[in-house]
């Protein structure tokens, strides 16, 4: 059983920076694919950033086209928590947030298009969601 925590949203105006946190809860898994979505109400879930863990592949990052540039994905293993760094907010980037993953036990993504895709479609192990908004 896999359990994410999130933490971190909030209100801030235009241009500002936020950081957003996940914890992921669980044993028995070595490797992560992760990642970050959003969501404003009547539209699609958007892939935001997309990551992996381990040292495999080659393709390491996915970033939406809206946030390239602004936006960061990391991990840190010791607590196995990854954040979303997110710099220079615009109205735009309003939504609920949500943290993904996609656990293995005995083998790791190669690439964080895969883990984009398998994000997409998965059900499970999803945050509870955390809303920013930005406005002036």
């Amino acid at each position: 059983q896999v359990q994410l925590m999130e933490s971190g949203g909030g209100s801030v105006r235009p241009e500002s920076s936020l950081t957003l946190s996940c914890e992921v809860r669980g044993e028995g898994y070595s490797n992560y694919c992760i990642g970050w979505f959003r969501q404003v109400p009547e539209k699609e879930r958007e892939g935001v950033a997309v990551t992996y863990t381990g040292d495999t592949g080659s393709e390491k990052y996915y970033y939406g086209e809206s946030v390239k540039g602004r936006f960061v994905i990391s991990h840190e293993h010791a607590s196995n928590t990854f954040f979303l760094q997110m710099n220079s907010l615009k109205t735009e980037d309003t939504a609920m947030y949500y943290c993904g993953v996609i656990p293995f036990s005995d083998r790791a993504a190669r690439s964080a298009g895969y883990c984009y895709t398998r994000l997409v479609f998965s059900k499970d192990y999803w945050g509870q969601g955390t809303q920013v908004t930005v406005s002036s």
